[in-house]
């Protein structure tokens, strides 16, 4: 698997989820939070109040703001910021790449997936966390990391091989996108670490 950004998360969990299928996860500049050793996760049964009052309130502001969050972040004078941000060769946005993310982000269900996405993820950053899902990861990890990236930096990469020992990090000079800005560097490297891993695939198939 050979995932980038926000996506990077959800196929640690599905390597996880799918170990017998999955040989190897490749990651450009991942999300995902990792979890706070002295946080205390509060499992306490919900009142009468917070379950049929509190919550279902609590959902629909949530429905509110992050409906209009979303809203806002597909406008395509809003995406053109975001990628001239985060790409350190701005030249690469253009009309096509702005298009491309557009595109998906009509889809009717779009708004669904980004609720429960945010929902889910993002608001129970204790229950979801890089250093649960890395502890049941069994398969090899490549971490193919844009260095100059303003949203996650080099020090993420360096956490993560630091919990994970079967990793192969390759830092590159580029932003979020190291595989639009330096596809050449990561495409041999992806080529040289799935050649690595070969091997180990035809024995697992004996």
């Amino acid at each position: 698997m050979v995932i980038f950004s926000l996506g990077g998360f959800t196929a640690l969990v599905a390597a996880v989820g799918s170990q017998k299928q999955v040989v190897g996860v490749a990651l450009l500049n991942s999300a995902g939070q990792f979890g706070n050793p002295n946080g205390e996760i509060n499992r306490s049964e919900d009142s009468t109040l917070q379950k049929f009052i509190l919550k279902p309130l609590k959902e629909i502001f949530q429905r509110v703001v992050l409906g209009f969050l979303f809203w806002q972040a597909k406008q395509p004078a809003r995406i053109e910021s975001v990628l001239k941000s985060v790409y350190i060769n701005t030249s690469n946005v253009d009309d096509y790449l702005v298009e491309s993310i557009m595109r998906p982000a009509a889809d009717p269900n779009a708004g669904e997936v980004y609720y429960r996405l945010m929902t889910r993820f993002m608001l129970n950053q204790s229950t979801y966390t890089l250093d649960s899902v890395l502890s049941k990861l069994t398969c090899p990890l490549l971490l193919l990391w844009g260095d100059l990236d303003p949203w996650v930096g080099p020090t993420k990469a360096n956490r993560i091989k630091e919990i994970y020992s079967n990793t192969t990090l390759m830092n590159l000079q580029a932003g979020h996108c190291p595989h639009d800005e330096v596809p050449e560097l990561v495409n041999r490297a992806l080529l040289e670490w799935m050649s690595n891993i070969e091997p180990q695939v035809c024995l697992r198939t004996l």
